[in-house]
């Protein structure tokens, strides 16, 4: 029911094309969420047989001002409240974030702090494209974000975001990652811009910060830093729990990476894949 804008501003009907996002109940082995393009929010609770959608979000009172993305009006990112099990983070490009505290079934734009040139209004409540955003499990309030330009931070649950681009050669990007161990320390694949898909000056660098942002360092030891020409996607990197945290993304050349220091040193473990969608990292004991 209802519309959403297109592209051109125009209204557009709702179409369910695809599944973006698949995020497990951090409580209940039958329980999931989906994230769907265009951007709804489903809910299984019988292991994926029947879904029923959280409508709340879509039929949100901003919901016919959100416009797609260059690839979609997507919900991608879904983040579960380890402490508070009705709080639940969403981002969708090209709306926003949103945060419910009852269960989905009512939602609140959580864009306070955003600037977006590319839209009329620059700090509008809604219409930015995020395009990624993480938690520290043990730090549920203060997630991090990669937006289409700028990298920020919220410590109060995404009440006030301010950026933390800091040094970053490029602030666009697609992945954010946070050390499984080290609730400040951060991981960004800077992006030369957003029509070119690639490294800036062709090196293929991760950025890491241990103070949450503003200061970033690269991390090159194993990684080709000459004529590499890749993008790594929002859903392309993965953090594993033990306990020097290990770090992996793919690319879109179809090679996969991966450090056992924290980033420090990395090292190809696939390079012959088609274009790498999504990494997922699972830690057997």
């Amino acid at each position: 029911a209802g519309t959403h804008q297109w592209y051109d501003g125009t209204p557009h009907p709702w179409e369910f094309k695809r599944v973006w996002h698949l995020e497990p109940s951090l409580t209940d082995p039958d329980t999931v969420y989906a994230g769907v393009e265009d951007a709804a929010l489903f809910k299984s609770t019988d292991a994926g047989l029947t879904w029923t959608e959280l409508s709340g979000l879509r039929t949100h009172s901003t919901g016919n001002r959100w416009q797609p993305g260059a690839g979609g009006m997507c919900l991608h990112s879904i983040i579960l409240d380890p402490v508070d099990p009705e709080r639940i983070f969403v981002a969708i490009s090209a709306a926003g974030a949103f945060r419910s505290d009852d269960g989905g079934t009512t939602w609140t734009p959580v864009n306070k702090g955003l600037r977006s040139e590319y839209i009329p209004d620059e700090d509008a409540e809604v219409g930015h494209c995020v395009h990624n955003i993480a938690m520290h499990p043990s730090r549920p309030e203060t997630l991090f974000m990669q937006k289409h330009w700028d990298v920020l931070r919220t410590d109060n649950a995404g009440d006030l975001w301010h950026e933390v681009s800091g040094n970053l050669p490029s602030d666009f990007g697609f992945p954010i990652e946070v050390h499984a161990h080290e609730p400040e320390t951060v991981y960004v694949v800077p992006i030369k811009s957003d029509s070119e898909h690639f490294p800036p000056d062709g090196k293929l660098r991760v950025y890491r910060s241990r103070t949450g942002g503003n200061e970033w360092e690269a991390l090159t030891n194993g990684l080709p830093q000459q004529d590499c020409y890749v993008n790594v996607l929002r859903d392309a990197m993965a953090i594993d729990s033990l306990e020097s945290c290990g770090v992996y993304f793919g690319t879109t050349g179809g090679q996969v990476y991966a450090s056992a220091d924290s980033g420090d040193s990395w090292a190809p473990i696939v390079r012959d894949l088609p274009a790498v969608m999504s990494v997922e990292v699972q830690t057997l004991r």
